[in-house]
């Protein structure tokens, strides 16, 4: 039976555990703060870090909080500037001797959480604004809402990230994403919208029937989809 080290890189924390084939945990989930600067050789060393204190895995998954093109990082915009076209799959293949798959986070907590019918959106609210679009389980890839216009001249990052919450403070911040969550409807006609991310903790209004708050732990449990062949679909065309 294959174990999976699950790696999930925020831009506050990097996560880390092993699953089992049935995305069931098989250590405790470790984290550490993520490095200023986030650079590649920084983030590398915290999970060389953090597979050592896991114990033995056989393959790699990895949620990475910017667009990936097969492995290779095509945007970080919230971590350091030497991340664009870093071959992070290579990378930590080489360094940790495993095979290794990576992919948008919010793609990876997408895995972990959908129904796999329907059209099925996915946003992160964290850092910055992650999203993943999945339809009957198949995810399309590089969906990048994030730096989209959203009202005015303001993005959904720009009103919704982290620096919006500080900003603007919770009441505000809570009104923007309600207006987000009706605007995302009218774009999508999604069957169901999963909101995660640690900033979802914030989140004080009653969400409409199809909107549904899931876990953190979705971004480390969705890393075995990307080793898993009833999704080889969607994998090969994300990592």
């Amino acid at each position: 039976m294959s174990k999976t080290l699950s790696i999930d890189i925020g831009g506050s924390k990097v996560k880390a555990m092993v699953l089992d084939e049935a995305g069931q945990p098989v250590s405790s989930r470790e984290r550490m703060k993520t490095p200023q600067p986030a650079t590649p050789k920084a983030i590398l060393a915290v999970i060389e870090e953090l597979a050592a204190k896991l114990g033995g895995f056989d393959r790699i998954s990895t949620g990475f909080p910017g667009a990936v093109r097969h492995g290779v990082i095509e945007t970080a915009p919230n971590l350091d500037p030497l991340w664009k076209q870093f071959h992070l799959a290579d990378e930590l293949s080489a360094l940790l001797k495993r095979p290794a798959r990576v992919a948008n986070d919010a793609t990876v907590q997408g895995f972990g959480a959908i129904s796999g019918k329907g059209v099925e959106l996915v946003i992160t609210l964290g850092t910055g604004l992650g999203s993943a679009l999945f339809i009957d389980g198949i995810s399309l890839p590089n969906l990048e809402l994030a730096h989209h216009p959203f009202r005015a001249s303001n993005t959904y990052e720009e009103l919704l990230g982290q620096k919006a919450l500080e900003r603007e403070g919770k009441k505000k911040w809570n009104k923007q994403l309600q207006k987000a969550i009706e605007q995302l409807f009218n774009l999508f006609y999604y069957d169901r919208l999963l909101v995660g991310g640690g900033n979802a903790e914030h989140i004080d209004f009653k969400l409409p029937e199809s909107v549904h708050q899931i876990p953190n732990i979705a971004g480390i449990i969705g890393g075995v989809a990307l080793w898993d062949s009833a999704a080889i679909g969607a994998v090969t065309r994300v990592d």
